[in-house]
């Protein structure tokens, strides 16, 4: 019986994975989002994302068994939330500094979404994970924000507009490229924030 044998299948692949360097992984991670975000996820295959790193397939395939599970291992990877943090003092300055901080990666975000399209709503797996790294960090984000809103006073918990906030500002950053052909930028963001969002909430004090 062989070492590799003796030691079982389990150590035999973490043995494999360990000659990645995490930093080496995140090039993976980089370029296999990058062709979704340029090509569709449709487009994307192993032997593009080993072209542009330099690597052999097997080498992806022994990491990641399939492409789905290399999409969805790549999001998880470069989860960074970007609303988590924000606490202004007010909801509205909250929303205000929403619209600012969705608005400079409105394009990365938007078209990374834009090119999983269908395939989220077909691989359950890659479906998890664009949820847990692009959804629900910024929805718990909201949430919290619309707590402290609550707790100071500012605004009712039973205001009907609450449960569309949500729905609301991740929808237009959605939305916009598909009825004018631009991304949802900062001052688009806060120009709706301003006028819609705001006065729906009884929230119109001055910027």
């Amino acid at each position: 019986m062989t070492s590799q044998a003796a030691e079982g299948p389990e150590t035999v692949a973490a043995s494999r994975r360990s000659k990645i360097t995490p930093e080496r992984e995140q090039e993976f991670f980089d370029a296999v989002l990058d062709q979704v975000r340029e090509c569709g996820y449709d487009a994307l295959t192993m032997e593009g994302v080993a072209a542009s790193t330099r690597c052999s397939k097997s080498t992806l395939y022994r990491q990641w068994k399939t492409k789905p599970q290399f999409v969805a291992a790549a999001l998880r990877a470069n989860h960074c939330p970007k609303f988590i943090g924000i606490d202004t003092g007010s909801l509205a300055g909250d929303l205000r500094a929403v619209a600012r901080t969705a608005g400079e990666r409105s394009d990365e975000d938007t078209r990374l979404m834009q090119a999983l399209g269908q395939s989220v709503m077909q691989d359950e797996e890659l479906k998890r994970a664009l949820r847990d790294a692009l959804v629900e960090p910024e929805l718990d984000a909201l949430r919290a924000m619309i707590g402290r809103a609550v707790e100071r006073g500012e605004i009712t918990a039973d205001h009907p507009v609450l449960e569309f906030v949500p729905a609301q500002l991740l929808g237009v950053l959605r939305v916009r490229p598909i009825l004018e052909g631009r991304h949802a930028d900062a001052e688009y963001l806060l120009r709706y924030v301003e006028v819609a969002l705001l006065p729906a909430l009884g929230l119109s004090d001055p910027p």
